[in-house]
């Protein structure tokens, strides 16, 4: 990024300064600024900085055109410091959560389930590699254990142990950095927070004196160790926890975000933190933890009293949901009431229950593997599955399944059958003791030995991961969608001509990812594009809201708004393939992605369903520019005659 320093401090301070931004954005092409102030632009002066394609004013913003660079220019804006997060936000933060989350960007309002799957999604993709890799050396590690290569008091089991726990029980501190890029927080306030969270003093407080109990005689009862100023403070464990971190950073970047607006810039550097730590950790200790605490302790008392009445519906109900109640924090109350279970009772059903839900996570893990050609989602995949086996199966969780979230149902229903046997058979655990397939051992009875409710357990486990193994097999399917074409369409010649013009030897031609009629690129309403100077190219003014891959190639950029996106074809030729003028600022609506970033498509493949309706009651154009952004010089762009084409026309032709 250092060779964009100089650009970018130069547009900050050519738009007037820090001062005169209420707000940045970037969509592919441009940087977007809402200024306080237009007229004190040096709009002339930026148009001859070296890298800016031209100056453009509309739909209220003012439009540095950049290029392919924007993503570069405005990261270097952001990591120099020149605006501050709470001016500035990247498209690129929802980038990843968009891109894989198979209903993302659709125009249709998202209910609660959905928006969480896709927050959670965009929150854990940046560590989805440690996940996975962590993961892996926590299930080896107990394997090497279990096979008496040594035993868990060696320094080889220390040292591997500590390579692939650390991560899990500073889980928060990572998040709190995730989800903080999320919310336009800093990402280091976010960090702070959490590793107050996991902070080792905790733990001793938790051990020591407490002061009186809240709520005695309640399912709210809590012990209270400490108060802050007064006010009672009901400690949980956070270690490895994931909601608490998500909604403290969601909170204090609503704090942060006022204090930036009345704290004078001069001291804003340090105050702006202080007052957000401040307000914000005392919050998360006495209002998200408690909340948290007692929600799981509600549930775990619901669920035992199910027991009681029939296990096998408790079992149905606490093994479908486990998965769930992880993702929540929510299992903490079961989890202590199962602690309880084996101090008094020398057994504990409620966590036998949850036992399959590993195993049926892996099985559908293991359908996604045999069904995919996906190359980014079996790196994940393989892993998670490892893991998984192992018992650890947060990497398939956040990596695999839950963005997808039909893998994720079909895991959970399966679990639900398995936990329903195990309750069924009376499976109880006797010790907490390994997990996936180490954990059996915690289903033997130091009585009986291996009586029937252990072989109930083996069959559970047996079902839910078959189950949830066929059910991924007929019921998940890849998100790509082929577009009928001729068996001529299937693959592109260096001699199909074009309609309208004389054949010339193509290095590639590109067709039409849309149906509609061709009009020359100039007569656009936008600078940018009208004068070439993002790339030459063609438009098309849409009859169908469909986008196709105009080739074979990998998309190199899907924006999150999924109005535009970046293909590299296989032959090299980038592709800029914009749908409309400024809608960029619908945010998304109207617009359904059907791939993401990353993915290798074939032509014809659908990428992109957009409301041309929509689009015009909104007020803006839904012309789709089809742009070569970068080319030799000895390369020429031959576009086809303004006239109706149909997707999978050839358009353009790359030639010498």
């Amino acid at each position: 990024m250092k060779k964009y320093e100089d650009l970018a401090k130069t547009i900050i301070k050519d738009v007037g300064g820090q001062e005169n931004v209420n707000s940045l954005t970037h969509c592919i092409t441009r940087l977007r600024f809402k200024l306080k102030n237009e007229n004190i632009a040096k709009t002339d002066e930026i148009k001859q900085l070296d890298g800016v394609v031209t100056v453009m004013k509309s739909a209220g913003q003012y439009q540095v055109v950049i290029g392919n660079a924007v993503g570069d220019v405005f990261d270097t804006i952001m990591s120099m410091g020149l605006l501050p997060n709470s001016v500035a936000s990247s498209g690129d933060n929802n980038q990843t959560a968009a891109a894989d989350s198979e209903n993302a960007g659709d125009g249709k309002k998202k209910n609660l389930f959905n928006a969480f799957i896709d927050l959670i999604s965009g929150i854990f993709t940046p560590i989805l590699g440690l996940l996975c890799a962590t993961g892996m050396i926590k299930g080896f590690n107990a394997m090497f254990v279990a096979f008496g290569l040594y035993n868990n008091t060696s320094g080889n089991y220390q040292i591997l142990n500590m390579i692939g726990d650390s991560f899990f029980y500073f889980l928060p501190i990572f998040l709190g950095y995730s989800s903080a890029k999320k919310f336009n927080l800093n990402p280091f306030i976010g960090m702070t927070i959490a590793a107050s969270m996991v902070y080792p003093t905790i733990a001793q407080i938790m051990n020591g004196r407490v002061l009186y109990t809240l709520f005695s005689g309640t399912p709210f009862s809590s012990p209270v160790h400490i108060t802050f100023l007064g006010i009672p403070v009901i400690l949980m464990t956070y270690s490895s926890s994931v909601i608490p971190i998500i909604l403290a950073t969601y909170f204090a970047s609503k704090v942060e975000k006022f204090f930036n607006r009345i704290i004078p810039t001069v001291v804003k550097m340090f105050i702006v933190p202080c007052f957000t730590l401040l307000i914000t950790v005392p919050i998360t200790f006495i209002v998200i933890g408690p909340v948290a605490t007692w929600a799981g302790r509600l549930l775990g008392d619901g669920i035992f009293s199910i027991y009681h009445v029939s296990p096998l519906i408790a079992g149905l109900l606490l093994g479908g949901l486990w998965q769930v109640l992880v993702i929540f924090g929510l299992h903490w109350g079961i989890s202590a009431i199962a602690f309880n279970n084996i101090a008094v009772l020398k057994y504990d059903p409620l966590l036998a229950f949850t036992f399959p839900a590993s195993f049926a996570q892996t099985g559908v893990v293991l359908s996604m593997l045999i069904k995919t050609k996906d190359k980014k989602l079996r790196s994940v995949a393989i892993p998670a599955f490892v893991s998984g086996i192992f018992g650890v199966t947060e990497p398939a969780i956040y990596g695999v399944t839950l963005p997808r979230k039909k893998p994720f149902l079909i895991s959970c229903i399966s679990a639900a059958v398995g936990g329903a046997i195990v309750g069924a058979t009376g499976g109880r655990y006797y010790v907490i003791g390994g997990l996936g397939i180490f954990g059996f051992p915690n289903f033997i009875s130091p009585t009986s030995g291996f009586n029937a409710s252990f072989i109930g357990v083996i069959i559970a486990v047996i079902v839910s991961f078959l189950l949830a193994l066929v059910l991924g097999l007929i019921f998940y399917n890849e998100k790509t969608v082929k577009n009928d074409t001729t068996e001529t369409n299937k693959e592109t010649t260096t001699t199909d001509s074009l309609p309208g013009q004389a054949a010339a030897l193509a290095q590639e031609t590109i067709f039409s990812p849309v149906a509609g009629t061709t009009q020359a690129l100039s007569t656009v309403p936008d600078k940018a594009f009208a004068s070439g100077a993002l790339g030459d190219g063609i438009a098309i003014d849409p009859s169908q809201g469909q986008i196709f891959a105009p080739a074979d190639g990998t998309i190199t950029a899907f924006f999150p708004t999924k109005h535009a996106l970046g293909i590299t074809t296989d032959k090299g030729t980038e592709i800029l393939i914009h749908v409309g003028i400024n809608t960029v600022e619908l945010k998304g609506k109207g617009f359904t992605a059907h791939a993401k970033q990353g993915d290798k498509v074939k032509k014809g493949d659908l990428l992109l369903d957009f409301d041309i309706d929509l689009i015009k009651k909104s007020g803006y154009s839904p012309v789709v520019m089809v742009i070569i952004t970068k080319t030799d010089s000895h390369l020429k762009i031959a576009p086809v005659k303004e006239e109706k084409v149909q997707n999978q026309i050839p358009i353009i032709s790359t030639a010498f």
